[in-house]
This record gives C-alpha cells, sequence and structure tokens, in this order.
C-alpha cells in the first residue's frame, strides 16, 4: 500500500490515534530476532499488535512485514532508513496525518491499562504538546516507545533527522511533552516498561513472566 492509498484509507479517521508497532530494529543486541520470541504464548510482535488491537481501531507495524511471523496488519517500510525508531515515527506521521501510539515490539510486560492511561493523559493536553510519554522519577527517562505522537510533530522530527538528530527525547523537547510520572522503584508500576535488549535481559524476562 503507497502513501496515496494509506492516507485514502484512513481519511475518515484523520483524528483518531493509530497504533503503529514499532519492528524494523536488526536485534543486534540481542543476537537473535526479539519479535520473535515467544511470551504467553506468542511471539512479542503478535502479542504487541493485539494488544494495540484494544485500544486502537487500526494498528500497522512499522518497518518489517509482519506476515513473516504470521501477523496479519498492515505494515510500512521506513521512509528514512537507518534512523532507528525515529524513522518509523516520522513515516507514520506523514503518511497517515493523524496522531500515533507508538509502541516497541520488545515490551513483554506492557498492559492495556498502561497504554489507556496514556491515551487518557493525551486527551487532557495543552495544545502545544506534541508527545504524551511517561516518565521515570529517579533519571527523568522518559519512555519514548511507549509514547503517543502528534501529526504537528513530523515537520520537527524530520528537520531533526535531516540534521542528524535521532534521539527522540532530543527533538522532542520537555516544553513540547506531557509526562506521566512513575517511580520505578515499584515492580508493579516499572513491569510494563521492561524491554528486552539483551540476553540478560531475557533471561530476567523469562523470570519475571511468572511472577504476578
Amino acid at each position: 500500500m503507497n502513501k496515496t492509498q494509506r492516507m485514502a484509507a484512513f481519511s475518515n479517521n484523520s483524528g483518531r490515534v493509530l497504533g503503529v508497532v514499532l519492528a524494523g530494529g536488526k536485534s543486534v543486541r540481542l543476537g537473535r530476532d526479539k519479535a520473535a520470541e515467544i511470551f504467553s504464548g506468542q511471539n512479542l510482535l503478535g502479542r504487541t499488535v493485539g494488544l494495540l488491537s484494544q485500544v486502537a481501531s487500526e494498528v500497522v507495524v512499522s518497518g518489517r512485514d509482519p506476515a513473516a511471523l504470521g501477523v496479519d496488519v498492515p505494515w510500512f517500510p521506513d521512509a528514512v532508513s537507518g534512523k532507528g525508531p525515529a524513522g518509523g515515527i516520522l513515516t507514520a506521521l506523514e503518511s497517515y496525518g493523524r496522531p500515533i501510539l507508538a509502541v516497541s515490539c520488545d515490551l513483554p510486560f506492557l498492559d492495556e491499562q498502561t497504554l489507556r492511561r496514556l491515551l487518557h493523559a493525551r486527551k487532557q493536553r495543552h495544545p502545544d504538546v506534541l508527545l504524551t510519554t511517561y516518565r521515570r522519577t529517579d533519571s527523568g527517562f522518559i519512555e519514548s516507545l511507549v509514547a503517543v505522537y502528534e501529526p504537528g510533530g513530523a515537520p520537527l522530527l524530520r528537520r531533526a533527522i535531516a540534521a542528524g538528530v535521532n534521539r527522540l527525547f532530543s527533538v522532542f523537547t520537555e516544553n513540547l511533552r506531557l509526562h506521566l510520572d512513575y517511580d520505578p522503584s515499584d515492580a508493579i508500576t516499572a513491569k510494563p516498561f521492561f524491554n528486552v535488549n539483551y540476553p540478560r535481559d531475557l533471561v530476567r524476562a523469562r523470570e519475571l513472566e511468572w511472577v504476578p
């Protein structure tokens, strides 16, 4: 599906949030395809698509054809390759022209409640806000891969990428964000944001899989 077709298909939903699964990474640090790892009977890509489908009326995958992992949803390649998640987010914003709920596919414990709370907060945002996201209370680190991006952020993101700036927290500075703070020392609150990057993360995730 090309850009024109995508825009036509979603033209009646321009104000509704689109779920975007970010799955274009090469999993170099893990040494194997993280999207194919099985949790709760599903691979991570399928699990993330299913989770977003509970809170968004449409879901697409960024960066790879999900059919290879048995997932049947639309997908798109990044228009700006080699830029990490920023490239996928920019492509989604420019292609669909609507707000996107962007979620990385390597979060085995992300849950519906966490996403619904984010979407609820986004509705209360100031008009200048272009990014609604979670933030750690200890370090100020923002969860830019569990976040809602507004279409107005696309030009800003494109200019930043052209200038060699790919880190999302640098592109969307604090004055453009709405934060939901969470305490990382609270195991229950922090668990949804545990991501799998390294082999040790995968081992720990297997342990946490059995923790309520």
